[in-house]
């Protein structure tokens, strides 16, 4: 059987028995392993080489103080890809893959229809007690529906060196902490259902310069989005 047509049946498969069930049972979850070791440590070179090569900036602030960047309240620095990129071969096949996946929940993602999505954010916390305080990625119905978050962190000890994703289900006595290790697909809802904070990354005595990586991109519902840009239009 072509190698085509089995990743095509396995993410078929992990789509409609894993990911849509848990999205709407407690609004997120995880796959580890997703690329493998090798695919995902191209990922992780090119990753390290925009950081090393100055591409990457600080992080701004939405809502009132938009364009702000505020380091207390987000430490990370960011730079947005496409993925065809010169270099960035890996990182495109990443994103074919999570589009394939996002595509066969199809219409089991109850109100939502995925059309499009955003360029992927790489970012980066720099390991100095940086991190992004508790929010929403969409509170005012911009269109985004599903967050969609891809870690790239090698023998990553979260007791250690901190880094954890830590959401708040609304209305649930419970939290859930999400450890960034490598090769770690998150998805959740990205709406007020799921308040979220990425806790303060930090180095330790046996590594001097700890980075935590991360790849997120936002899937957005045709209509709300739709919707969004025409508010936006008649305010401009």
């Amino acid at each position: 059987m072509p190698l085509g047509h089995i990743m095509r049946l396995d993410l078929e498969r992990i789509a409609l028995e894993y990911v849509v069930p848990c999205l709407h049972d407690i609004g997120f979850c995880y796959l580890d392993n997703f690329l493998g070791e090798v695919v995902g440590d191209c990922v992780l070179e090119r990753v390290k080489r925009m950081h090393r090569d100055g591409e990457l900036a600080d992080g701004q602030l939405a809502g009132p103080s938009r364009g702000v960047a505020k380091r207390h309240l987000r430490g990370d620095q960011i730079k947005w890809i496409g993925g065809t990129e010169e270099g960035c071969e890996a990182i495109n096949f990443l994103l074919t893959l999570i589009d394939r996946l996002v595509m066969y929940c199809g219409s089991r993602l109850g109100k939502y229809y995925v059309k499009e999505r955003s360029k992927a954010m790489v970012a980066c916390y720099p390991g100095n007690g940086t991190g992004y305080v508790r929010h929403v990625d969409n509170p005012n119905g911009d269109g985004r529906c599903i967050t969609c978050i891809y870690y790239l962190n090698k023998n990553w000890d979260s007791k250690l060196h901190g880094g954890i994703l830590r959401i708040f289900p609304e209305g649930k006595s419970y939290v859930a902490d999400v450890e960034p290790i490598f090769d770690r697909l998150l998805f959740f809802w990205s709406d007020r259902r799921n308040p979220h904070e990425v806790q303060p990354s930090y180095a330790t005595r046996q590594v001097a310069y700890l980075i935590l990586y991360a790849m997120t991109v936002w899937y957005f519902d045709a209509e709300e989005r739709a919707e969004a840009k025409k508010k936006f239009r008649n305010l401009t």
